[in-house]
């Protein structure tokens, strides 16, 4: 496992039906993915890092912009996840691939090294490693890792829409198939539900500007703790995009997932649309 390959796979495309090229937005006058994938550029365990995108014309723009700025992309289905991860996995000969979304311009690159020392040095232990099941950390730190050999299978034998859409929730419906491993924050805190740090609505941009417009100048890769003091220190930041923490996109799957409740989403949104 030491000299293992680590793949690390950011998917990311232009075509958001709740706030389209939200991925290419500006913050200081760089595009939101870029910071990003800066961010995640600076772990301290040597990975590659790899932009996903679609073969849609549109995601043009997503291939030019992260190779302007040096990183490597790959493209492949546009609604099927699960085959582009494993499509990119193939071509980059990975022993290990992490699946980071796009929509997580906040993440904090210590977790993602907790996340790898965690699944490294329990060796031989785990198929599939993550800090979402059950979640604790802010919504916006997510890290998913699995084997090749755990992705060919799932590739292999997931059928459902969802998981092919949404890359990983073979793994952990299925918990009999797989040695699963989760992280949990160590502060004993669970923010999952109340603080969002993810990039879904404008008000998210909003959000996740003003923060980088207070601590990047003085940090550029500051941490989740810089973040929550930030935030104790100006409520009115919190408050930005707050009515949407804990939206996910369990909320629509409910009636088809087997590990997920009503309890791990907020259906504020989704209550206030249909009334």
């Amino acid at each position: 496992m030491r000299n293992s390959k680590l793949l690390i796979l950011v998917q990311a495309r232009t075509g958001s039906s709740r706030f389209p090229n939200k991925v290419l937005k500006p913050v200081l006058d760089k595009p939101i993915l870029i910071h990003q994938l800066e961010r995640i550029q600076s772990i301290q365990r040597k990975a590659e890092i790899v932009v996903i995108t679609s073969l849609e014309p549109e995601d043009d723009a997503v291939v030019e912009i992260s190779k302007k700025y040096g990183f490597p992309v790959f493209r492949g289905s546009l609604l099927d996840l699960l085959d582009r991860h494993y499509q990119a996995a193939k071509a980059y000969d990975a022993d290990w691939i992490v699946k980071i979304p796009s929509d997580c311009p906040l993440i904090d690159p210590q977790i993602i090294d907790e996340v790898f020392d965690y699944c490294f040095s329990h060796e031989g232990e785990f198929d599939f490693v993550s800090n979402l099941h059950p979640a604790s950390y802010p919504d916006g730190n997510d890290v998913e890792m699995m084997t090749f050999s755990a992705l060919e299978k799932a590739w292999k034998e997931a059928k459902r829409p969802f998981e092919r859409e949404h890359t990983t929730p073979y793994f952990w419906e299925n918990p009999s198939l797989f040695s699963i491993g989760n992280w949990e924050w160590k502060s004993g805190l669970k923010y999952d539900m109340s603080h969002r740090f993810t990039l879904d609505y404008p008000e998210d941009l909003t959000f996740i500007d003003q923060v980088y417009q207070h601590l990047y100048f003085s940090k550029p890769f500051f941490c989740l703790d810089d973040i929550l003091n930030l935030l104790q220190a100006h409520p009115e930041i919190y408050q930005i995009n707050s009515s949407y923490a804990g939206v996910n996109w369990y909320r629509n799957h409910l009636h088809e997932l087997r590990t997920i409740g009503v309890e791990q989403t907020n259906m504020y949104h989704e209550i206030r649309k249909t009334n």
